[in-house]
């Protein structure tokens, strides 16, 4: 499956990088291949390119703020979650998008 997505917190220090790094983690595990943008003070990061985002199976946005770009995702399906959920039960989302896209 291919994952792209979105992680930003309030202070867009710690808790967006740490939702992104288990988001990753936990997707390539499962075989996954999955990108995600970072929003936050240093701007975006790793911002998902038009065919990434063409190529996805389903999105995944890791957010306690309003996120730029959403558009970008018309016609896709998007899950949303609290970036403290990304934090502890990142799995537990992999599991959920798994049950999504099929």
């Amino acid at each position: 499956m291919n994952i792209v997505g979105i992680a930003a917190c309030t202070a867009g220090i710690a808790h967006t990088y740490i939702a992104r790094e288990k988001i990753m983690t936990s997707a390539s595990n499962r075989g996954h291949n999955v990108s995600i943008e970072t929003q936050g003070l240093a701007g975006t990061q790793d911002q998902l390119t038009a065919e990434e985002i063409n190529n996805a199976d389903i999105v995944i946005i890791a957010a306690d703020i309003k996120v730029n770009g959403r558009d970008r995702f018309e016609g896709k399906k998007i899950v949303e979650v609290p970036t403290n959920i990304a934090v502890k039960s990142p799995n537990k989302i992999i599991e959920k998008l798994e049950e999504l896209s099929k």
